[in-house]
């Protein structure tokens, strides 16, 4: 049977580099980064110096950057520590968000009687800048506003600078979940005035277990987990320093090889929107992930032609040959109310057809697109 693998937005392949990195360590660099002998210095010698290339790639300070278990552990870090540390007493963020910030926002709310308000969005998903303006201009509390840079299910592009200055103009914290962007687009927080970012390994061709918080020097931010002082005393435990070093590495070749992936991934995803609008009639897109300019190149979210009966079957059947992609994202597959994303911006009708995120990378190739077409056209057709 072929195997196809078009859900790189839920985890991506390890680049070999990466797993020759990892297994190194692994293998030779077994002592705790903790420990104040050879051992110990040679392993805390890799993780500084992980910490001084993603630092690099982002271009901040090397204390700037804060491992974590993933993107998950870095926002609620993040949102948690604002509250209790910095005096936010009011949140801002949009109903599309993905879970590890909604939920986290809603349990502050609720333990802490946080405000809690959201930006309208257009048809799109896209955010109401005037809005978004009119909500910053209308308090005295301390305010966060919260919002991802790369939709993880539909794509749509967040204007990170344009976002961050706004929030300066009046005073308000940034902090953006950037999972899907980091390793994907260039960014620089010297230039972008961002507080807090959050990233995972596993997004970019490195290992899951691994990631990172940005927190901007002086922010203040207290630890939620506690004991000794890794981390400079803002996340206690020993750091998995493979893991550490393999996303090092990922995010190194990653940002290496960009523009070259970027151009192939594009062209990938622009082959595979004509070969669906060609052989699917009546398929839509949502969000705003057929346009270039406003979302991510990594990603197509499609709703198609299919009765909401025989929609039931298609994840099955895409499976049963081969095909791996997702209905929403991978984080709520098991949820019985369907994609929050889809539901806050698809019309009724819409929602009852189903709607599949194929998302890409350089693996991926074009005889791939081909064969999942052959059998999406099959399943409709018959």
């Amino acid at each position: 049977m072929k195997k196809v693998y078009f859900d790189n937005a839920a985890t991506t392949q390890l680049r070999e580099g990466v797993i020759t990195t990892i297994t190194d360590v692994l293998k030779n660099e077994y002592g705790n980064p903790s420990s104040t002998h050879s051992y110990g210095r040679s392993s805390k010698s890799i993780l500084e110096n992980a910490r001084k290339e993603i630092a690099k790639s982002l271009n901040v300070s090397a204390s700037e950057i804060i491992f974590t278990s993933g993107g998950t552990e870095a926002d609620n870090l993040i949102l948690t520590s604002a509250v209790r540390d910095l005096g936010v007493k009011r949140f801002i963020s949009s109903k599309i968000e993905h879970h590890a910030v909604l939920h986290t926002l809603e349990w502050l709310q609720k333990e802490y009687d946080i405000a809690l308000d959201f930006v309208k969005l257009d048809a799109c998903g896209h955010v109401d800048y005037a809005h978004l303006e009119s909500l910053l201009a209308d308090t005295s509390k301390r305010t966060l506003v919260s919002l991802m840079h790369v939709n993880n299910e539909v794509g749509n592009v967040l204007d990170l600078k344009k976002t961050a200055l706004l929030c300066k103009k009046y005073d308000a914290f940034f902090h953006s979940d950037t999972v899907q962007s980091v390793g994907h687009y260039e960014l620089d927080f010297k230039e972008i005035p961002i507080d807090f970012a959050a990233a995972a390994a596993h997004k970019f061709h490195g290992p899951k277990g691994a990631g990172f918080a940005f927190i901007r020097k002086n922010a203040r931010l207290q630890p939620l987990i506690r004991g000794g002082e890794q981390e400079r005393g803002m996340r206690a435990g020993t750091e998995a320093v493979y893991a550490i070093a393999g996303m090092a590495e990922a995010l190194k070749i990653s940002y290496q090889n960009l523009e070259q992936e970027r151009t192939y991934i594009t062209d990938l995803k622009d082959y595979f929107k004509s070969q669906l609008l060609q052989n699917l009639p009546g398929v839509k897109f949502n969000g705003s992930c057929d346009n270039n300019e406003n979302s991510t190149y990594t990603l197509l979210n499609a709703c198609l032609p299919i009765s909401a009966e025989k929609a039931m079957l298609l994840l099955f059947q895409l499976d049963l040959q081969g095909i791996a992609c997702s209905k929403g994202s991978a984080c709520q597959s098991g949820s019985e109310g369907g994609s929050h994303v889809l539901n806050a911006i698809l019309s009724e009708e819409d929602l009852k057809k189903p709607s599949i995120r194929f998302s890409f990378s350089s693996f991926n190739t074009k005889e791939e697109i081909d064969y999942v077409i052959d059998v999406l056209k099959e399943f409709v057709e018959n």
